[in-house]
């Protein structure tokens, strides 16, 4: 039995707009426009992006919901296969593979490989990577952590986990920007954002390992 399609019109493209992020956002609203006239997309500025991305979730009107940054590029292929693979698995956290932009350093290409190869293995992509869920999941999941100073793309995709929720990668690469890279440095960002992650997800690690031992209840 074939799955039931997805239409466009079912899909909200949620993006927050960081200050500075403005022409960046212009321009990816309007090519995914162009793609599908029957999308929605919104784009909002609340302060923080775990804010900013849930008051447009909130708001939102269709069942699924697709979250993007403003400086990704988007083609006609990253929505096909979405729609295809909530036909498949609605209930399910959806990832891309993870690809840099030539405004960064040639360096970047170690950054995507070392990124695809933590989503693949430990089911732990990045905002970066286009996370699309259902609105119910999102709501079921609290939304993004606003109380954190940062990874709330992270902390959203542990609480799948811990909640049962599938992370299914969509093996296509969605081009992000790597600018900042080059403006504050490829080695110090890289190495920091390594040390942030891990120190993280520590707590979530020891969690889940727990459950799945039977040493911690769920929803304890």
């Amino acid at each position: 039995m074939e799955a039931a399609s997805v239409h466009p019109c079912e899909l909200t493209v949620i993006v927050p707009v960081a200050p500075g992020d403005e022409q960046a956002f212009r321009r990816l609203r309007e090519r995914l426009q162009a793609i599908s006239p029957d999308l929605t997309v919104m784009g909002r500025a609340e302060g923080s992006r775990a804010r900013s991305l849930n008051a447009s979730a909130r708001a939102a009107r269709t069942p699924l919901l697709w979250f993007l940054h403003a400086d990704c590029t988007v083609e006609a292929t990253h929505l096909r296969h979405l729609l295809a693979a909530f036909a498949r698995a609605p209930a399910s956290l959806f990832f891309f593979d993870l690809a840099f932009g030539r405004d960064g350093p040639a360096l970047m290409r170690l950054n995507a490989w070392g990124g695809n190869a933590r989503a693949r293995l430990l089911g732990l992509p990045f905002g970066d990577q286009g996370l699309a869920v259902s609105r119910a999941i999102w709501a079921q999941l609290g939304g993004f952590p606003e109380d954190v100073a940062y990874g709330e793309d992270h902390v959203f995709v542990w609480r799948a986990h811990l909640a049962g929720i599938p992370v299914r990668r969509i093996p296509v690469p969605l081009v992000t920007s790597a600018r900042g890279y080059r403006e504050r440095g490829w080695l110090r960002l890289t190495a920091w954002r390594q040390y942030l992650w891990i120190r993280q997800a520590l707590p979530f690690a020891w969690s889940l390992l727990g459950r799945r031992l039977g040493l911690v209840r769920a929803g304890a």
